[in-house]
C-alpha cells in the first residue's frame, strides 16, 4: 500500500504546531465552510431509542432523495441503482472489488486521487496511467494515447470530473472520445463526480451517466463530504444501472453490515437545503480560485494553469523535490513562526519520475489566510536549498 500524499506528513505538522508554529493546511480537501445548519440539526434531534443498523444498500428515504437529487442534473437513475456506502473511497473500493479480478488493469490519466491507486491494490487489479501535462492546462492526453495500453487484461477507464488534483473539467468531445473507446471495447467507466457543483465554466458539467450508448458500463461515485462540508459523517454512493454489478457490489455490503446511520440521517437533512448554501459555497470558492491562481502566478518561478472545477490546483515549483520541500516547509522553515503544509505531486502520479516539481493546493481557506500561504511560500522558496532556478538551467 502506498503512503498517503496528502496525510503522510501530517506528523511533521503536528511536530511544527507543538513547536508553537501556526501551519495553514493547504494539504487537505477539508471544506472550512459551515456545513449546512439543516444536517446539524437533524443530528441534534434524534429521537430514537436504538441507533440500528440501517439497511445494506443504505436507508430508502435517503436513497428517494438522492435519486431526485441527482434528476436535477438529468442524471435518469431510480432508486434501485442508488447503493449507499460509507464515503466515496468505500464506494471506489467495492466499485473494484466487485468488477475487477486479480491482474486486471484500469487506465487512468494522472495526476489523479492518490487513493485510487490503493484501492486498486486492495482489488489486486494495475493502474496503467497516461500523463497529462501542466503546460496544456492538464487537459485529457489523446485518446490515441489511451488505445495503445489497452490489452485483453484492460477493463475499465477511472475518470475524476471535476478532477482532484488539479481541478480540470472534461470537455464534451473528450467524455465522447472516452464513450467511444468505452463501447469499442466493452469496458467499465469508473467515474468520480463528487465535485460536480464546482464547476467554474460557461460549459455545461459532463456526468458520464450523459454518455449514450454505455448505460451498462457506468459506475458512478459519489460523496455528500464536499458539497455539503461533511466529510466526518462518511457519506458516499455508489450509482449504476448495471444489475450485475450491484449484485456484487452488495456482497460486500453486506459483509460491512450497513452504512453509517447517523451520517445518512445527516446526508438525508443536506438534501433538503437551499440552493442558496450551494450558491454561496460556489461564489465563496470561485473567489479564492483566483486569488490564489493569481498570487500564485505572481511569485518568481511557480506556475499554476487556471482550474475549471472542484477546490484543487497542481501548480509547479522552482524546486528539486517537491517531497523533500512539503517535508523542509513543516521541519525547518517558518516565516513569522508561521508555515504550510502543501501535498507533494509525486503521489498524483503512479508514473515515476512526475510531479518532483508539483504540489497539490487545496484551496479550502479564508482569502485573508490563503493571502498569509501565499506570502510564506513565496518567502520559503527565496531561501530553499534545493530552488531550481529555470533561467539557468
Amino acid at each position: 500500500m502506498p503512503d498517503s500524499p496528502i496525510r503522510k506528513l501530517v506528523p511533521l505538522a503536528n511536530k511544527a504546531k507543538e513547536m508553537g508554529r501556526k501551519v495553514y493546511h493547504l494539504n487537505i480537501g477539508q471544506p472550512d465552510l459551515p456545513t449546512p445548519q439543516r444536517a446539524l440539526d437533524a443530528i441534534r434531534s434524534i429521537d430514537r431509542k436504538i441507533l440500528e443498523y440501517s439497511p445494506s444498500e443504505g436507508v430508502l428515504s435517503f436513497r428517494q432523495k438522492l435519486a431526485k437529487y441527482y434528476h436535477k442534473f438529468k442524471i435518469d437513475v431510480d432508486v434501485e441503482d442508488i447503493i449507499v456506502t460509507a464515503g466515496g473511497s468505500e464506494a471506489v473500493t467495492f466499485a473494484f472489488m466487485s468488477c475487477l479480478d486479480p491482474g486486471d488493469e484500469i487506465i487512468v490519466p494522472e495526476p489523479a486521487y492518490a487513493n485510487y491507486e490503493a484501492f486498486a491494490i486492495v482489488a489486486g487489479a494495475v493502474i496503467k496511467s497516461i500523463p497529462a501535462k501542466i503546460e496544456e492546462g492538464f487537459a485529457l492526453p489523446s485518446i490515441e494515447e489511451f488505445e495503445k495500453l489497452i490489452t485483453p487484461k484492460t477493463k475499465g477507464f477511472m475518470i475524476c470530473n471535476p478532477n482532484n488534483p488539479t481541478g480540470y473539467l472534461y470537455t464534451q468531445s473528450e467524455m465522447n472520445e472516452i464513450r467511444d473507446l468505452v463501447k469499442k471495447y466493452d469496458l467499465y467507466l469508473f467515474s468520480d463526480e463528487v465535485y460536480r457543483e464546482f464547476c467554474y465554466t460557461g460549459a455545461p458539467y459532463i456526468s458520464a451517466f450523459h454518455l449514450e450508448g454505455i448505460e451498462q458500463n457506468v459506475i458512478l461515485i459519489d460523496s455528500v463530504s464536499k458539497r455539503y462540508s461533511e466529510c466526518g459523517i462518511r457519506v458516499g454512493a455508489l450509482i449504476t444501472k448495471n444489475k450485475e454489478v450491484r449484485r456484487n457490489v452488495m456482497k460486500f455490503c453486506q459483509a460491512r453490515l450497513s452504512p453509517p446511520l447517523i451520517g445518512q440521517i445527516a446526508a438525508e437533512a443536506s438534501l433538503e437545503e437551499t440552493e442558496t448554501y450551494l450558491m454561496d459555497s460556489y461564489n465563496e470558492y470561485v473567489e479564492r480560485r483566483k486569488f490564489l491562481i493569481d498570487g500564485l502566478n505572481r511569485i518568481d518561478g511557480v506556475y499554476s494553469p487556471i482550474p475549471m472545477g472542484a477546490f484543487y490546483t497542481v501548480a509547479r515549483l522552482p524546486v528539486d523535490d517537491s517531497d523533500k520541500f512539503c517535508a523542509w516547509l513543516l521541519e525547518e522553515f517558518q516565516y513569522e513562526n508561521e508555515t504550510i503544509f502543501l501535498a507533494p505531486a509525486t503521489g498524483f502520479y503512479t508514473t515515476p519520475g512526475y510531479g518532483k516539481d508539483e504540489v497539490r493546493i487545496a484551496y479550502v481557506l479564508k482569502k485573508k489566510e490563503l493571502g498569509k500561504a501565499l506570502k510564506i511560500l513565496e518567502e520559503a522558496l527565496k531561501v530553499y536549498p534545493g530552488r531550481k532556478y529555470r533561467n539557468h538551467e
